[in-house]
């Protein structure tokens, strides 16, 4: 039996940075197997993102080693609010640069 998804204690902050600059956000912590933790959504763009504490080697476990090896998009990994909305602006970027 599973037992209850823990978030990283530096989520609720990264989320309410997102959100400050227009962001949605839904959780996906609880779906488990290496699912990435957030997806957000920012102008008619889609964001995967996996949160990591900062000052840890970054090191995915098995399961989200697995499912990003397999996944066919792109997801982000991030440590702080400063990273999660440089990757959704950059992601904006690229997105108009490619019109």
């Amino acid at each position: 039996m599973r037992t209850a998804a823990r978030i990283d204690l530096n989520q609720p902050e990264i989320v309410a940075a997102l959100r400050k600059i227009g962001a949605t956000v839904q959780h996906l912590h609880t779906i488990g197997a290496g699912c990435p933790d957030i997806l957000v959504g920012y102008r008619g763009q889609n964001i995967l993102m996996e949160i990591k504490m900062p000052g840890k080697a970054y090191q995915l476990t098995p399961d989200e080693f697995l499912w990003h090896a397999a996944w066919q998009g792109s997801v982000w990994v991030v440590r702080s609010p400063a990273e999660a909305v440089a990757a959704v602006v950059g992601r904006l970027r690229e997105a108009v640069e490619q019109e």
